[in-house]
């Protein structure tokens, strides 16, 4: 008996006292004890601060257009093909994908992989407490993160997809920096240092997403050839 003894006292703790003993009687309830933070009433202070965001939105949309004009084209031509022919900006990073992959790979296997990350991680209690990378089993982490990096960045190359290789190689680098500067909190590198791998693993995400639009955007020419935005081609 003496071993399952409950104490009662006050603590806010859940990790330390997870066991806790709440006495009700006629005049009192259980409550969480708390800071109420401030409240806003949905109508009409929500909505009123939604419409008025959304009219100035509009008006600078419509500023934007009446000094630039859209990037069109002339009239579609059915006999006359547009080399290189690209799609909208925000299917440019798999167009670019299709440049070192074969289309199986860049236009079925990554984005359906991509689809299936999204929707099964969430259901993995995977650094649920967003800890550091680095705070428990450093020398293992990196050992493994040594691993993939190379593996990956091996890969690429292998494929000559330069563009997927360079900003890997940041991220890469600034990863291994942090590791350094672990100890080193207020170093530059040091804030790195307490990101937790959900963080570096979505850095690398929009690097590699930012890349390959930009590069498709801008430096992609005739027969999907590097040219420099600055200079002329012939399409």
């Amino acid at each position: 008996m003496d071993e399952n003894k409950i104490e009662t006292g006050f603590s806010s703790d859940a990790k330390k006292d997870p066991r806790r003993v709440v006495f009700v009687t006629k005049k009192t309830s259980a409550k969480v004890v708390g800071e109420r933070g401030g409240q806003l009433m949905t109508f009409p202070h929500l909505l009123i601060r939604e419409t008025i965001a959304f009219q100035l939105l509009v008006i600078a949309m419509v500023i934007v257009a009446l000094f630039w004009d859209a990037p069109l084209e002339q009239l579609a031509n059915p006999l006359l093909t547009p080399n290189p022919a690209k799609a909208p900006w925000y299917f440019l990073g798999l167009q670019e994908l299709l440049h070192f992959f074969p289309p199986f790979v860049a236009g079925i296997l990554i984005p359906t992989l991509v689809v299936i990350a999204l929707i099964v991680i969430p259901y993995f209690n995977v650094n649920i407490e967003g800890r550091a990378l680095w705070a428990y089993h450093p020398a293992e982490h990196l050992r493994t993160i040594l691993i993939v990096v190379l593996f990956l960045l091996g890969f690429l190359a292998a494929f000559r997809g330069w563009t997927i290789f360079v900003p890997t190689a940041l991220v890469a680098t600034l990863l291994l920096l942090s590791y350094t500067g672990r100890q080193a909190e207020k170093a530059w590198f040091g804030s790195f240092a307490s990101k937790p791998l959900s963080w570096w693993i979505m850095t690398w995400f929009i690097a590699v997403a930012i890349c390959l639009t930009a590069v498709g955007t801008f430096f992609r020419g005739p027969g999907w050839s590097w040219v420099w935005p600055w200079g002329t081609h012939a399409g």
